[in-house]
């Protein structure tokens, strides 16, 4: 049995399907299910064993951890606008340390979802050494939940087997609808085009950005998830993974790709960032994926532009779900 926790979401639900292709159906499902509008869509299709409610599964692992061989922990809370500390610290904190802990226990091994969120505003770069998390600021309750937890890792002197923690940076593809605002900003933008054959992007409110030229690392779902597949058969170097393309692209850049999948001219206006999220909003983000390659991950990641034309043409277009 494969364990994925947050598996109706978007990257989980992604992964069950990159399973299932691979032939590995025996898997068990968790969740907090249905509590979210046409988040289950999500899980249409897919083969699976058993769905085990979020709230149930340690007593369901305690019973079962002998038939379980990986755990894929990527549920939490995600939503960076959230302000509410004791939701990240019962989803995001105190699950992840007792999910942990039973691996240990029970001998299993996992990857865990971090955050690119943890660097902050990368004033000391995007630099996955595990040496440096002590200088790390992250900006919002998010970001600190999943700080914590890499800190926390790391600082353990018992760990499992073999662990990873992969830190996302910005993650686009298919069976994101459900996420609202927290959408990937290709998602909002398509949708944006297909109805306007306009785009508006956030103006910088930064003298050494000019409007549309903030950058960002964008990897698409199907590279998280290839990642992860990699580390299911490879449990050989565990500690902290950054998760981009290693390649920061600009704003622009992504509208331009948008445009020339949906085969209209570029049309694009500048709007002020909101005030909600302009204080914490991150102007430059770039993996480093060095620490990734050595442990032996040699696949390329997609382009933007290859990443866009697959999502927008083969999903976006007809909303279809992977």
């Amino acid at each position: 049995m494969i364990v994925i926790t947050g598996a109706e979401g978007f990257i989980g639900s992604c992964l069950v399907a990159r399973l299932n292709h691979d032939g590995f159906n025996d898997l068990v499902l968790v969740d907090d299910f249905d509590t979210v509008a046409n988040r289950n869509k999500n899980l249409v299709g897919k083969r699976y064993s058993l769905k085990v409610e979020r709230k149930a599964f340690f007593d369901w692992l305690k019973q079962n951890e002998n038939k379980v061989q990986f755990i894929f922990h990527i549920g939490a809370r995600t939503d960076t606008t959230e302000k509410d500390e004791a939701i990240f610290k019962e989803l995001n904190i105190d699950f992840t340390k007792q999910l942990w802990d039973c691996c240990v226990a029970y001998g299993l091994p996992i990857v865990y979802a971090s955050s690119a969120a943890t660097y902050g505003d990368g004033h000391f770069g995007y630099d996955d050494d595990e040496t440096k998390l002590g200088l790390l600021n992250p900006m919002n309750p998010y970001g600190r939940s999943k700080h914590e937890i890499d800190c926390w890792a790391t600082a353990q002197t018992k760990k499992p087997f073999f662990w990873a923690g992969l830190k996302f940076f910005n993650v686009y593809g298919p069976n994101e609808y459900h996420k609202g605002r927290m959408a990937s900003v290709i998602m909002h933008a398509h949708r944006q085009i297909a109805e306007t054959n306009s785009l508006k992007l956030f103006r910088s409110h930064r003298e050494d950005y000019a409007d549309g030229e903030q950058k960002r690392d964008f990897i698409y779902v199907q590279d998280i998830v290839d990642v992860c597949i990699y580390l299911m058969h490879n449990r050989t170097h565990s500690g902290l993974y950054n998760l981009g393309t290693g390649q920061a692209r600009t704003w622009n850049d992504v509208a331009h790709a948008i445009f020339n999948a949906l085969g209209k001219p570029a049309s694009i206006t500048y709007i002020d960032i909101p005030e909600d999220i302009r204080d914490t909003y991150q102007y430059f983000t770039e993996a480093n994926m060095q620490k990734l390659r050595e442990a032996g991950y040699t696949k390329p990641f997609t382009s933007i532009e290859d990443g866009i034309q697959d999502y927008v043409k083969n999903y976006l277009n007809s909303q279809r779900y992977l």
